[in-house]
């Protein structure tokens, strides 16, 4: 069908735009762990740049109307995303190299059952705190 011409499912995510204080750190860390998760730039910007996966598209946005300069995740609003990322041996393979790209391990010392014992996931902030998640596949 070609890109952007994906079947498309009712309720399926369209896409996310998070705003952030500090885009060129963002295009930084999020760029890297974007990448190595297979999306692709999709749309570029001076105030914002966006990544595709399949249909669905992630902005990230340094907006002029951004009412303050810091993200809390413990806030009511986003938490964090979580990606699939792989089996779990891609998942170690990603928090290695986090740390420099701008990432950091949250929860080192449950890490990678911090989700429970039936978890194997790594859950990473980025410099201007940010969570996401990656969850490993099995099978």
């Amino acid at each position: 069908m070609g890109a952007g011409r994906e079947t498309l499912t009712a309720g399926g995510l369209h896409h996310v735009e998070v705003w952030v204080p500090d885009l060129a750190a963002a295009r930084r860390a999020w760029g890297w762990l974007l990448g190595e998760l297979g999306w692709t730039p999709y749309q570029d910007w001076p105030a914002g740049r966006s990544w595709r996966h399949g249909p669905t598209y992630l902005v990230l946005e340094e907006s002029p109307a951004l009412a303050g300069r810091v993200h809390d995740r413990l806030a009511p609003g986003l938490n964090h995303l979580a990606f699939h990322a792989g089996p779990p041996t891609a998942v170690d393979r990603l928090v290695a190299a986090a740390p420099e790209h701008g990432w950091a391990l949250l929860f080192p010392d449950r890490h990678p059952h911090a989700g429970g014992p039936d978890s194997y996931a790594a859950y990473l902030t980025d410099n201007q705190g940010y969570e996401v998640e990656l969850v490993a596949s099995f099978g």
